[in-house]
């Protein structure tokens, strides 16, 4: 368990910070901005779950910020083995099966759609697509770091945004989703 008495060390006032093994890594390094990304959406869906009150897809959320507190973790512990163990947290094939999972429950209730939409509707939908955006930023970071990325980290981040999407829809509600119109402003 982690335990925090302290929150600053000035360990990073020097542009660099720690990795799990110790390392250390300047904070412009395409790791770092990685981990940046996860953290900012795991702030995003904090503020969907804010927005979305009492839903059933803010308790989903809840178990999401979890999972990106796990996918940082796995960020920041380099090497080529993405085996979990009871020391080493990695993002596993089951979380991104249980996306997939949820996808499908949400997804089974809406319309099929029949044109792109806008983000927006009601403010938890609009909250969970900022987060779906920042989260597409994210796995574009995690991309980045090539081979040094664990393939389930990409997944999981790649099912998320889908999931962030559907969960969007699913907080419209029935004809609640914004529809783009093409040239309408033409």
């Amino acid at each position: 368990m982690v335990k925090l008495n302290r929150i600053y060390t000035r360990t990073g006032d020097g542009g660099d910070t720690g990795l799990v093994d110790g390392s250390r890594l300047s904070k412009a390094d395409g790791r770092l901005a990685a981990i940046g990304d996860v953290d900012e959406l795991n702030s995003c869906i904090g503020v969907a779950i804010v927005a979305l009150g009492d839903h059933a897809i803010a308790r989903e959320l809840g178990a999401v910020q979890n999972e990106l507190f796990d996918l940082g973790a796995d960020l920041a512990t380099p090497g080529a083995d993405f085996t979990p163990s009871e020391m080493v947290l990695r993002i596993v094939a089951a979380q991104v099966e249980r996306l997939e999972r949820a996808i499908d429950a949400l997804n089974e209730h809406l319309v099929p759609l029949t044109s792109f939409i806008l983000p927006g509707g009601s403010a938890g939908a609009a909250a969970l697509h900022v987060a779906r955006a920042v989260a597409r930023r994210a796995e574009r970071s995690v991309v980045a770091m090539a081979a040094d990325a664990n393939p389930q980290a990409l997944a999981y981040l790649n099912r998320l945004s889908d999931y962030l999407f559907v969960a969007a829809r699913a907080a419209n509600g029935a004809g609640g989703d914004v529809l783009w119109r093409p040239g309408a402003t033409r």
